[in-house]
């Protein structure tokens, strides 16, 4: 069978030579030249999600980089999906794409970690490791920079929560980067590149059937999983919590079994006939907002720690992290969710973040001593190793 390719827009999987082209609409050598006509880029299931002055579409063998217009003669090179019609990114099919699915949780934190996550991979990560991360397009370049970066790291503002699928047809696209990383091979040193795409998809998304058969779509075509629980949102936790923390609200809450349940539910049913078989997409656990928690851990504990230099994935310490998590599980009324996990899941990892590192003021803007994140890059790090992305250092 051809290799099938996933579009990071909309998540639908095609063959290569599938993809369609879109003329660039500039005056070709033939003397011809297509009009741009006003046009959405469409997903049926989805609603129109963004509109543009475009040229015609045509097909032609997409696995080929670029087609000579039928109208026109002229060619181009803007190669788009054959569902969506979104324009692919530029090497699309010919470096990885990873497609990675965000899901939490209300009010567990995910726009914020989203945010400080990329910020973090771009910045400190980025000089550590000699890695890059880019927007592929217009649009992610635009929005993470004035919507996300801007808003949290300039203005101080947090986010209003994220608005589900069923109630909001029109959402934004998914976030796409390309992250770069030099690698050592035999040949000498040698950038590899990776498409990721970051889909924030809220954890009540999952209560219609419209919004169930979206996120069935996103979930079984992503390549990996972060899913951000909050562990304030468990009894054992909460009860715990530093003095002056804002708790979430139990009123219209789910629970983080609930939302791990769905997840799985979701992941399990284009599986029907393979229903011994565990579900072999890595998933990244991670609690978030730690720093409420830091006052219950012993000295020694590993989520006291740091994460070592970047450069390598350090396995041993992520291990050591997952067992601390597992551990404190049992404390936070939590069992029921390692035991999901183990019977449902090949490859998980538990993580404890902080985007912030401190509680945020009353009015939702960042503490004045600033955002002191805290091991937010670990669960991507570990899924763009579990890729190949990544090395490893150590085994497991």
């Amino acid at each position: 069978m051809a290799r099938r390719h996933t579009c990071p827009y909309c998540y639908e999987s095609f063959a290569a030579r599938e993809i369609r082209f879109r003329c660039n609409t500039r005056l070709s050598p033939a003397g011809k030249k297509c009009e741009r006509r006003r046009d959405q880029v469409l997903d049926e299931r989805m609603g129109p999600r963004r509109s543009h002055d475009l040229g015609p579409d045509f097909a032609a063998d997409g696995r080929r980089p670029t087609a000579v217009c039928q109208d026109c003669e002229g060619e181009t090179t803007y190669r788009i999906c054959p569902v969506c019609h979104s324009e692919l990114p530029v090497q699309f099919g010919m470096v990885d794409n990873r497609l990675i699915a965000m899901v939490g949780a209300k009010a567990s934190g995910k726009t914020v970690y989203m945010t400080v996550l990329l910020h973090e991979v771009r910045n400190r990560v980025g000089e550590a490791s000699g890695a890059s991360l880019m927007g592929l397009d217009d649009a992610t370049m635009r929005r993470f920079s004035t919507d996300y970066e801007d808003r949290l790291f300039r203005d101080k503002q947090l986010f209003p929560g994220t608005q589900t699928a069923s109630t909001n047809l029109n959402r934004v696209d998914p976030l796409v980067f390309r992250f770069g990383l030099r690698r050592r091979t035999l040949f000498g040193h040698r950038p590899q590149h990776t498409v990721l795409s970051f889909f924030d998809t809220a954890g009540e998304d999952f209560s219609s059937r419209e919004s169930v058969e979206l996120n069935t779509r996103y979930l079984s075509g992503a390549d990996g999983i972060i899913l951000l629980l909050d562990p304030l949102q468990m009894p054992g936790a909460r009860d715990g919590a530093a003095p002056g923390t804002p708790l979430p609200g139990t009123e219209g809450l789910d629970t983080p079994m609930n939302v791990l349940s769905r997840v799985t539910g979701l992941l399990l049913a284009p599986r029907s006939g393979r229903s011994a078989h565990k579900i072999d997409t890595p998933i990244a656990v991670v609690f978030s907002k730690l720093d409420a928690l830091w006052h219950l851990l012993e000295n020694s504990s590993p989520l006291r720690d740091h994460a070592p230099p970047r450069g390598r994935f350090e396995v041993g310490d992520s291990l050591s992290v997952h067992e601390e998590v597992r551990r404190l599980l049992k404390d936070w009324d939590g069992v029921p969710v390692d035991n999901l996990l183990e019977n449902h899941y090949t490859r998980y990892r538990y993580f404890g973040v902080s985007a912030l590192g401190r509680n945020p003021t009353p009015d939702a803007r960042v503490a004045a001593t600033g955002i002191q994140p805290y091991r937010v890059a670990d669960p991507l790090l570990w899924l763009l190793s579990e890729f190949g992305s990544v090395p490893k250092a150590g085994r497991g």
